[in-house]
């Protein structure tokens, strides 16, 4: 099976313009994601996406794969389709990694993959137990609640499920935001117009519940450090001396 890991790289962005490029460290936060992917051992190629030309320029410095996308993407999802359409190699599956993780574990990457050993999984994705409260209100934190199947029965921005009865026992699980995709289900999921749900939460894979398609969700232990503002670079430095 070849599978594929697509980084979306965009440089506009509105809470933090030219995120991909900011320094590390010493590296980039994109060249970073970049090896860690490589690190990953069920993947057989990583592509950078971007439509940006700098980022392109930046990316050819470290030695980087990279296809040029358009900049009219609405999702990462969608430029790896674009990806898709123009990459060379034979792909069967495709795993969409955030590219403001600069320090995603490979073996996330590889426990993602894995789910695809089974036919039946066309769509997985990731969940971590939520282990404070702020988390569970706070909207940022995208919360999932799954079937006993291991399939995912909704996506929220408010805590679900909504506890009425206080007595009983919940553990609260939020959305880590990577992605597996069949190559061909990626390409029908991308085809398919907003949906009502996706609207009214702003979550693209609302879109695919409602058209009937069934996400697996694995479930991680590892915490990973995303970086959506400036502010974010305190607690990267602070990651960083430790290691």
């Amino acid at each position: 099976m070849n599978i594929l890991g697509i980084i979306p790289a965009r440089y506009a962005s509105t809470r933090f313009p030219g995120k991909p490029l900011v320094d590390i460290g010493g590296k980039s936060m994109l060249q970073r994601v970049y090896e860690q992917c490589k690190k990953a051992n069920s993947l057989h190629d990583v592509i950078i996406a971007t439509d940006d030309e700098r980022i392109a320029e930046h990316i050819s410095g470290f030695g980087g794969n990279m296809i040029m996308t358009a900049s009219n993407h609405q999702s990462g999802t969608d430029r790896c389709a674009e990806v898709i359409t123009k990459y060379l190699g034979d792909v069967d599956v495709v795993i969409n990694i955030q590219g403001d993780e600069p320090f995603i574990n490979p073996k996330q990457i590889d426990d993602l993959a894995q789910a695809f050993e089974n036919p039946s999984v066309k769509l997985a994705t990731m969940k971590k137990k939520i282990e404070s409260e702020s988390d569970i209100q706070n909207p940022n934190t995208v919360k999932v609640i799954c079937g006993n199947d291991g399939k995912a029965i909704y996506f929220s921005r408010a805590p679900i499920p909504f506890k009425r009865n206080i007595e009983t026992t919940i553990t609260y699980y939020k959305h880590i935001g990577i992605y597996g995709y069949k190559k061909n289900i990626l390409l029908a999921i991308t085809q398919l117009p907003a949906s009502k749900l996706e609207n009214a939460e702003n979550l693209e894979q609302l879109r695919w519940i409602e058209n009937g398609y069934e996400i697996a969700v694995i479930e991680t232990a590892i915490e990973n450090i995303a970086i959506d503002t400036p502010a974010d670079l305190a607690r990267v430095e602070n990651y960083l001396k430790t290691q």
